[in-house]
């Protein structure tokens, strides 16, 4: 706290002036109180107008005995409060402290009526049905997806998940792990998160709408799809969509191709799972929600910042990681689709970064409203023009070598609403990708006819290994030799030899860092 000029400067985050003490209508100092325990703390400063200009108060030690009966008599349970007096040129005003409460939810109590209160933005609000149960949930030291429900594990089937399971880590699934997991109770029940993961998932609220709509703005939508299911197959539809509905671009270096998508794919991937994983399962009408637009990728779930602050208010590189849901959040670690540092929103501006036809101010935006987190993704290839040339975009990433585009259809002609066609089309195999490289490669000879002294082409393998780097900089070399089918130690010679080449290079630890393509590479001679 600091005063200048007679004005109070207030250095806690959430706090109220009153200009004087409410003997009468208790109600409005009262509701803070239990705004701050139930949320981060907070401070009320009596003896200080809404300008916040010291004005001091007639009897500080009779307020603050009122205060302190009154707060014993009307909240339950009882917060932990502290009364500080603080002098200031013959004025006193005092500080009432609150700090953030661990039996929560507090409530207000009058005439037989409990009502509990949170901070939201500035103002104490009446908590609505869904944030009582979390504060609830956070006073029982517990939270929804470790809750055990009625039904019988015994009854249902993980076969999704122990199959995605053995596909991402490479080994073998053993039933225990859904105990250990925290999906099924020791008496054998499963917990609500168990419901979010079992093959036939029934929970609501376990859904995500897809929309692909016109132009930039909810006009006209070319294809909207519902899902529900559980959260494995969500993640799975909900890249297919995305993949299906977005385009990239290549152009031709020296000895290689060189993709320039309109998103890194690994980018909305770590977006796709932080919403599924931190959204607010206890909303029951609420969803994730996919939308494309022609200049960006939206996705918006129900849930804000579990501390009540303003992501967009924040720096994402200073966020600490705290988990609504750590369970789920767990089984997403296992299956390899996060790591545990906490690091998603750092993360998917890194990733987008690491794109050689990224631009500053495409980095993806994070906002939370009082119930929901958006997560933007800009596209790369988009301008107030409209969609860059390729050649255009070639020409920014320093190559005056031959441009190919993907296509120079619209996605509106191109895409279908069958999310069957986004796996033929963007399928993860590299065979659909060598087949359209071919099918590119040969129009151009038509188009351009044979050229002098071109380059040797760096292969197939070495090839691949470009192109993963590009989908996701984070990807390691033995993941790179399980998709591709090959040894590590040959998928090792080949980025040895693409780093002496100088087409690739390496930033940071080999565990945590990140794979670059350098934009002008020495040529094999």
């Amino acid at each position: 706290m600091q005063i200048h000029n007679n004005t109070l400067i207030a250095e806690c985050p959430t706090y109220d002036f009153k200009e004087m003490l409410e003997r009468k209508k208790v109600k409005s100092w009262l509701k803070s109180v239990s705004a701050f325990a139930n949320t981060d703390g907070g401070s009320l400063f009596y003896g200080v107008n809404d300008e916040g200009v010291i004005v001091g108060l007639e009897n500080p030690q009779a307020d603050a005995d009122f205060i302190s009966e009154t707060i014993k008599a009307r909240l339950d349970p009882v917060p932990e409060v502290q009364l500080i007096p603080i002098e200031h040129e013959r004025h006193t005003l005092l500080e009432v402290k609150v700090k953030a409460g661990t039996l929560t939810p507090y409530y207000y109590y009058q005439d037989g009526t409990r009502t509990a209160y949170m901070r939201i933005g500035n103002e104490s609000v009446e908590c609505n049905s869904q944030q009582l149960l979390s504060l609830v949930l956070k006073g029982t030291h517990m939270t929804w997806d470790s809750l055990p429900t009625q039904v019988d594990a015994s009854k249902h089937s993980f076969i999704i998940l122990a199959n995605t399971f053995r596909e991402q880590t490479h080994q073998e699934w053993n039933d225990k792990y859904l105990e250990s997991f925290g999906l099924v109770t020791p008496d054998g029940k499963l917990t609500n998160a168990g419901l979010l993961f079992v093959d036939n998932c029934t929970v609501f609220q376990s859904r995500i709408f897809c929309t692909r709509w016109t132009g930039l703005y909810k006009d006209d939508a070319i294809s909207s799809v519902e899902h529900r299911d559980n959260l494995v197959l969500l993640l799975k539809y909900g890249m297919d969509f995305i993949k299906n509905y977005t385009m990239s671009g290549w152009v031709k270096m020296p000895n290689y191709r060189l993709n320039l998508p309109d998103y890194s794919d690994r980018a909305i991937f770590e977006g796709l799972v932080n919403h599924l994983i931190h959204r607010d399962y206890t909303v029951m009408g609420g969803e994730v929600h996919i939308d494309i637009y022609d200049d960006r990728v939206e996705l918006v779930s129900p849930g804000a910042m579990l501390d009540g602050t303003q992501i967009q208010d924040r720096d994402i590189f200073k966020v600490p990681s705290m988990r609504r849901n750590p369970v789920i959040a767990d089984v997403f670690t296992q299956l390899d689709y996060m790591e545990k540092r906490g690091s998603g929103l750092r993360k998917m501006r890194e990733l987008t970064e690491k794109l050689p036809n990224f631009l500053q101010g495409k980095e993806p935006q994070y906002q939370t409203e009082a119930t929901s987190f958006y997560t933007t993704f800009y596209n790369l290839n988009w301008n107030e023009n409209g969609r860059i040339p390729v050649e255009e975009v070639a020409n920014r990433v320093n190559s005056t070598l031959e441009k190919y585009p993907v296509n120079e259809e619209s996605s509106v002609e191109k895409f279908s609403e069958n999310s069957k066609s986004s796996v033929k089309t963007f399928g993860d195999t590299q065979e659909s990708s060598e087949k359209g490289s071919e099918i590119m490669q040969k129009g151009s000879e038509k188009k351009f006819g044979d050229l002098k002294n071109k380059s040797k082409s760096i292969g197939k393998t070495a090839q691949k290994i470009i192109d993963f780097v590009i989908s996701d900089p984070s990807m390691s070399a033995e993941t790179m030799a399980y998709k591709i089918g090959i040894s590590s130690r040959a998928v090792e010679k080949h980025i040895s030899k693409l780093r002496s080449m100088g087409i690739l290079s390496r930033e940071g630890a080999d565990h945590g860092g990140y794979w670059r393509i350098v934009i002008n590479p020495q040529t094999e001679q």
